[in-house]
């Protein structure tokens, strides 16, 4: 078994995921007063382009699946922003629980089609999980970063 390089250790999905988490762990900790987010836009260009598109997507430009959630909203504050990374914060760290229809399996000759295509249909939301992760990342990032200042509190 080969040890992977440091590269393909940076961009694993492991790493992603602690990547995210640790920035919303740091944004939880800064943010001693979360009601002081609220009505404070967050002004972060990437989420006004996200939501043009209804919802966010891949490098493609495929949408991601949300749950029915609305990630991202234009005319989203600091607080809603701060109660959504959370939110998937403690879905990556506990799970989410799916309604019924997303548990069956499909039956027939598109379950065969859909097995022999499993390792494509992986990459695919890989990739997508990735480019996710690393908008979330930086959405925590730069609301940590507002937050700080907002309350004159400096790097």
């Amino acid at each position: 078994m080969q040890t992977p390089d440091s590269y393909n250790q940076k961009n694993s999905l492991f790493n992603a995921m602690n990547r995210f988490i640790g920035a919303v762990n740091n944004m939880d900790q800064t943010v001693m007063v979360p009601s002081l987010l609220r009505d404070v836009p967050l002004g972060d260009k990437d989420d006004l382009k996200v939501a043009e598109n209804g919802g966010s997507s891949d490098d493609t430009g495929n949408p991601s699946a949300t749950n029915g959630r609305a990630y991202f909203q234009p005319d989203a504050d600091m607080y809603s922003s701060y109660v959504l990374l959370k939110s998937i914060r403690n879905d990556i760290e506990w799970g989410v629980v799916q309604g019924d229809e997303l548990r069956k399996d499909k039956v027939g000759v598109a379950g065969v089609e859909e097995e022999d295509d499993l390792e494509k249909q992986f990459r695919f939301h890989l990739n997508g999980l990735h480019a996710v992760l690393s908008k979330l990342t930086h959405k925590a990032n730069t609301l940590t970063n507002r937050y700080k200042e907002e309350i004159g509190c400096g790097n």
